[in-house]
Parts: C-alpha cells; structure tokens; sequence
C-alpha cells in the first residue's frame, strides 16, 4: 500500500520532485516496505527525503528537517505513533505548507490533503474471530495475518484549496470521499 500511496501523492501533487518520508527505523514494517518504496519513487521520478524519528516527542522536529531540506510534500507511513497522533501531523503539515499523505482516514478529515488505506471498520470486524481462535486454544503464532481487503480514498479539497492545489480529476474520481 505505501507504493499506491505514493503514486497517489506524485497524481495529486505532480509539481513534486523531492516527498520527505516520515518514517520509523524501529518499526519492522516500515522497514520492510522500504526498498519496495524507493523503487516506486524511482519509476515516478520523485526523490525520497527520509526522516526518522522514534517517537511523538519528535514529530514536529521531524517535519519541520522535512521542509527545511526541501520537501515539497510529506508521505506519512504507517506506524502506531503516527495513528494515533493523526490530527497532529495533519496540522503539522498544514504549519509548513506541506500536501501530505497517510494511512489514516482521520488525517485527511484532521485537515491532512489524502489518505489512503484500509478501512479499519472492516479490520476491526475481523478481530474477534481471530481472538476466538486464540481463545479456543490456536497457538497466536498459528493464526495467519489478515491484510485489509478494502481500501478507501480520501481526499480533502479545502486543504488543497488552502494549499494553492488543484487536485486532477482522476484522482478525485477515484477518491470514496471528496471533503469540501
């Protein structure tokens, strides 16, 4: 999904040549998608700027070495911390005129320009089977993983508007919710 978010950011935001990557170096998944994301980068033709941090306390820091360096949009991966401070990176991003995406549907209702990914409500109606198993006596490393296999756009026009954007119409066509 981080490489479909990319693409939808370079759509949206085609001016950009140089996506500050907000990312976690401890968070295996991060990692892990990593070199998939560069070479997605490559083919769009769009740098990666990667900033770490290793927790909320350094967010702000974070963006802000982003557009300091020349970021002209932010791509947010998925991480428990930036989950739950959504609304924060959001304003962040707005703070240094940064378009941005992330994972999180409240990032993009929090005032983020997109958010792309799978919807939680189907994930959470997953869970209680899953803990079913484990509590009927499945060894938790025997459960298999569930990926999402609903996905959602959200796009905010008012950010974009704030931000000088026109987002193209193939992106809002493709958008589950356009935020006006």
């Amino acid at each position: 999904m981080d490489t479909k978010r990319l693409e939808l950011l370079t759509e949206a935001v085609p001016s950009a040549s140089r996506v500050g990557v907000l990312w976690n170096p401890h968070f295996p998944p991060n990692v892990a998608t990593l070199s998939e994301l560069k070479r997605a980068a490559q083919t769009l033709r769009v740098e990666l700027y990667l900033v770490a941090y290793r927790g909320p306390h350094e967010l702000e820091g974070a963006v802000a070495t982003l557009r300091r360096d020349g970021a002209e949009a932010l791509f947010v991966m998925p991480h428990p911390t930036t989950s739950g401070h959504a609304p924060r990176l959001a304003a962040l991003a707005a703070t240094h005129q940064l378009p941005a995406i992330a994972p999180y549907r409240d990032f993009a209702e929090a005032g983020g320009l997109m958010a792309y990914g799978g919807l939680f409500a189907d994930m959470y109606r997953r869970a209680p089977a899953l803990v079913d198993k484990i509590l009927k006596g499945a060894k938790p490393s025997d459960v298999p993983v569930e990926r999402p296999v609903r996905f959602e756009l959200v796009v905010n026009l008012k950010t974009a508007q704030a931000l000088g954007l026109t987002i193209p119409p193939v992106v809002l066509f493709r958008a589950d919710e356009v935020i006006q």
